[in-house]
Formats: structure tokens, sequence, C-alpha cells
């Protein structure tokens, strides 16, 4: 069985993980394993960004086969010298208020936030690569980034996140306000999640404020990380590594899901789950008939997204 490790520290560099792992660097390059191969070409973040680079060509792709889209396509992408820029003013144009919160403001608070929080941006080429990678409906990262609400929803968490750890408490509750309203997802800004995040569809996900997301997860539409009652204090799950929750399944309190476990679609966790187990139903409970194999990196169920019933138990 793989080692159960947990790496509930938010400085954790982020990864992706698709046939090999791949890190993202300081300065926005990619490291990989020898003979794995990577989009585009290596660099820094103004002269090799691999992500923004193959988003960018995307884009340029997507505006001359359909002209009718072209201008935006330019206003939200061709336009910027970069995905941070980029990011910012398709968020504020999402999540500003008319008459109270201009666009230009919101774009200034967010492009701040990023900046001077830079694992905030590499997580987010880490999210993107995990969309094209794991969900079959996205051809293109550039759709993901212009259309993919679950996306979107958890940038703005990011920044959200970047000015809660800052104290701009604020700012950081207006952005979670806004996201939840515009995406229909909400996460508390002071939930820590790692990189390599899939919210597929992500319509009513909720994640507390206590809250911890390991590297390389994948959660469906209608998931709780919820606490239960009136209790304070670190009061919300721990997602471990790896990890997929299934469509509607809750999951309440301090508790723990060890990396790489899988809980069922609808199932509610009142307890820990080991690593590498299935748990399904209410409450949920582990199933399976021998012990869970070791599982590489790449094989992990929020890596494959395979959801049908595992045949393992620890």
């Amino acid at each position: 069985m793989a080692a159960c490790v947990d790496k509930w520290n938010p400085a954790y560099s982020c990864h992706r993980i698709s046939r090999s792992i791949y890190r993202f660097m300081p300065d926005c390059t990619i490291t990989a394993p020898t003979g794995a191969a990577v989009n585009g070409s290596g660099g820094s973040c103004n002269g090799g960004d691999q992500v923004w680079e193959e988003l960018y060509g995307e884009a340029q792709a997507d505006a001359e086969d359909e002209p009718l889209l072209g201008m935006l396509y330019y206003e939200l992408v061709l336009s910027h010298p970069s995905l941070e820029a980029a990011l910012a003013a398709h968020l504020s144009a999402k999540l500003c208020i008319q008459g109270a919160l201009p666009q230009d403001a919101l774009r200034d608070i967010l492009v701040g936030a990023l900046a001077a929080h830079p694992e905030a941006i590499r997580h987010t080429r880490a999210d993107l690569l995990a969309a094209r990678d794991r969900d079959p409906a996205c051809a293109k990262m550039v759709h993901c980034f212009l259309y993919y609400k679950g996306f979107l929803a958890l940038q703005a968490h990011r920044a959200a996140h970047a000015l809660w750890s800052e104290g701009r408490r604020p700012p950081a509750l207006l952005l979670q306000s806004r996201a939840s309203e515009v995406f229909g997802v909400d996460i508390h800004p002071g939930a820590r999640i790692g990189g390599g995040i899939l919210l597929d569809h992500a319509t009513g996900i909720v994640i507390g404020e206590t809250a911890v997301i390991g590297d390389d997860v994948s959660i469906l539409h209608g998931v709780t990380l919820g606490g239960t009652g009136k209790v304070c204090g670190d009061r919300h799950p721990k997602v471990g590594d790896g990890v997929l929750i299934g469509a509607g399944a809750s999951v309440l309190g301090n508790v723990r899901i060890g990396a790489g476990a899988k809980i069922g679609a609808g199932a509610v966790v009142l307890r820990d789950v080991e690593c590498g187990t299935t748990a399904v139903g209410n409450p949920a409970k582990p199933i399976g008939k021998k012990a869970a194999p070791s599982l590489r990196p790449e094989e992990q169920p929020g890596v494959t997204m395979e959801q049908r019933w595992s045949d393992y138990v620890i």
C-alpha cells in the first residue's frame, strides 16, 4: 500500500500529474522527469511560460476559426501580456458591481493579490493543466479559462485567500460573496487549497473556512466540505493528495480523507477515511475485499477520475 503522507502545508509546491509529475518553479518554468514530454518551450514567465503560450495559441486559433468571437478573445486573452493579467481582467469583468465596485478597481485588487502571492498563479497553471488532462469535455485550456465556472470560482478563491492571509478580510469576503453569486460555488477565503484542482461542473460546491485540500484533487458538483453544529476552531475536513470526491457527497467535521481515497457520489462522511480507500453510503463506510495496491501518483483517483466501485479496502 502507498505510504499515507499528509501535505497540509499551504506552501507545498504545486504540480500536475498526467503520466508524469510536473512541477512549476518560481519563474513558472516546468520541470519534468527525464523522458517526459512538455508542451511548449522552457523559459521564464515573461519569455517561456508554457501554459500561457499554449493557451494564447489556442485563443488565436479559435479567433481565426470563429471571427465573430475575435473581439471576445482579444479582450480576455490576446490583449494581455501574461496569464496573471488576463485572469485579473477576466475575473474583474465577471465579479464587478455596476455603480458600486468598478471593474478597474476590482482588477487592481486582483492584480495586487496575485502579485504578492506567486504560489497562487502557479496553482492556477496546474489547475488549467488538470482540467485539460482530466476532463474529456475540455479540448483546450482556453475553453477552461474562459468558460468553466469551477475554474474561475477557484481562481477567485485563490485571490481571496491571498487577501485573507494578509489580514485584508473585507475584500476577501467580497470576492467570496461575488464568486458565490456569480458562479454558484462558495469557498471561504480561509480555506487552503493546493494545485492541480479540478472542480468539475462545480455548481453547489461549498468549502468551509478551515478546510485543507491537497494537490491533484478532483471534486464534482454538489460537494460540501463543512462543519458540524456550532463548533468553533479547526472544524472542517482535511483532504489528501489525489482524492476524488463524487457528486453530492458531504464530508462533515474535522475529519481526514487520506491520499488517494475515493468518496462515492452522495456519501456522507463523518469519520476519517484511510489512504486508498473507497467510501460510500450514509453514513459512509469503506467497501472492498482486498488490500489496496500501491498506486503511482498518476494512478490516484483524483487524477484518473475513475468513479467506478473499487474492490479494495485497507
